[in-house]
């Protein structure tokens, strides 16, 4: 078939190099010039394992390909994918859907004969019958179905998750395009990927649901952790206990210092919107993106306690910058909030990461940034571990403490087991865990 992916960013690029693995022909459409010469010469924007060898791969068998204009793929194409962002809007953190609604005017255009139009952009509910209305009322005379199909792509697994999903979720009353949805993901039978249709409102409303959920279930485990730290308790191991519980499961039970990224922050904060404008509000969505916010300011306080009430005039070293590992993505990422903390009780910060770093230089002051954890650490009073990075997981601590001025550990992941940090003299911080000091 013949694709095409509107916004080459992380959804449209990571889709469109995957779908190309399919043998489907897919053309990446995006108004950046930077982004599309780039791709063109074959640097990828975006730091995501395993996605610069599709590309690679798949250019050169000539199934992938990129413009700036989307006029002539388009008129040839048999899907068109709109995968542009929808951040959250100023003044209201309702979607921004001004890019969405762009490029639909700028499709509807240019096809000719049928051609299904896919929101893969996170969109909230009614958007696609808003994209329904512009067809009809702007170009009357094309024929054109509108379906949604929500991404689950988790940044650092993407391609796995793309090629190997849980489940592919399809919005559509439109029988020729059920057809040609199940077309485009045929591929995927031997992996018995379950394909899942539904209405499209109900499609729309799913993503929002799921990430709501999962933003949800982060948020509980980490005010377990809170009470963890009053009474003694080990919230690792509470996890443990309740996530053997087939009901529940293990999976978002992991304490930490709140959730970030692309996603959960933006669509928690959609979904609310979305349910006010219905007067239906959620209580529950509302609270936990009220928390998360709160919690990254409480582990910034979390860190000068372990400095004994005060960072002023201190060295702060920083393992960790991105949300998450195996990413670049800086968006929403407790680092930033935390070193915020840090730099306005004074301290200097010194951090490391092995992919955020020039991202992060955009968002934050006066950090200095080394080369690995052991250059930062030199002569600090405290490191602070902040993104799980698995180069993160096996720390020398003997050189660690030669090099810092005071051996204290801030483990905002739980990383390490206790006995690893102090029987090297640490005193060590955790989430959720009782402190134990040197």
């Amino acid at each position: 078939m013949r694709i095409v992916m509107i916004g080459s960013g992380y959804v449209g690029l990571v889709s469109g190099a995957c779908l190309a693995d399919f043998g489907h022909h897919i053309t990446c459409v995006d108004k950046s010039e930077a982004k599309i010469d780039a791709l063109e010469r074959g640097e990828v924007p975006i730091f995501e394992p395993g996605l610069d060898a599709i590309i690679e791969h798949n250019r050169a068998a000539g199934r992938l390909d990129f413009s700036k204009d989307l006029a002539a793929p388009v008129a040839d194409a048999d899907v068109v994918f709109i995968a542009v962002g929808t951040p959250s809007r100023r003044g209201d953190g309702h979607a921004d859907l001004s890019y969405v609604y762009a490029a639909a005017r700028e499709i509807a255009a240019a096809v000719s004969g049928f051609t299904v139009v896919v929101t893969k952009s996170t969109v909230p509910v009614g958007t696609g019958d808003e994209i329904e209305r512009i067809f009809r009322e702007e170009f009357p005379g094309k024929d054109i179905a509108v379906v949604s199909n929500p991404e689950f792509l988790r940044e650092g697994a993407a391609i796995t998750d793309f090629k190997r999903p849980d489940r592919i979720v399809i919005g559509t009353e439109d029988a020729r395009a059920t057809e040609v949805m199940r077309e485009v993901y045929r591929p995927l039978y031997l992996n018995e990927a379950p394909l899942y249709f539904c209405e499209r409102r109900t499609s729309e409303l799913i993503k929002y649901a799921a990430n709501a959920f999962l933003a949800m279930k982060i948020t509980f485990i980490n005010e377990i952790a809170d009470l963890c730290e009053q009474i003694g308790a080990d919230v690792q191991k509470v996890a443990k206990g309740i996530g053997m519980d087939k009901r529940i499961g293990d999976k978002f039970l992991h304490a930490g210092p709140g959730y970030g990224g692309s996603c959960f922050p933006k669509d928690t904060l959609a979904l609310v919107k979305t349910a006010q404008d219905y007067d239906s509000p959620m209580r529950l969505i509302e609270t936990t993106v009220a928390i998360n916010d709160n919690r990254k300011r409480a582990m910034g306080r979390k860190v000068i306690a372990a400095c004994g009430g005060s960072v002023r005039g201190k060295k702060i070293a920083v393992l960790g910058l991105t949300f998450k590992p195996n990413t670049d993505d800086m968006r929403d990422a407790p680092s930033i909030t935390i070193i915020q903390a840090l730099l306005d009780g004074g301290a200097t910060v010194h951090a490391y990461d092995p992919e955020g770093m020039e991202a992060a230089k955009e968002m934050l002051g006066t950090v200095t940034y080394g080369t690995d954890p052991y250059e930062i650490a030199e002569g600090a009073d405290a490191i602070v571990l902040v993104t799980e990075w698995d180069e993160f997981r096996a720390l020398d601590f003997k050189r660690l403490k030669t090099a810092m001025k005071n051996p204290v550990v801030v483990d905002l992941r739980n990383v390490y087991p206790v006995t690893e940090i102090t029987r090297h003299g640490f005193s060590h911080f955790a989430v959720g865990k009782k402190t134990e000091k040197r």
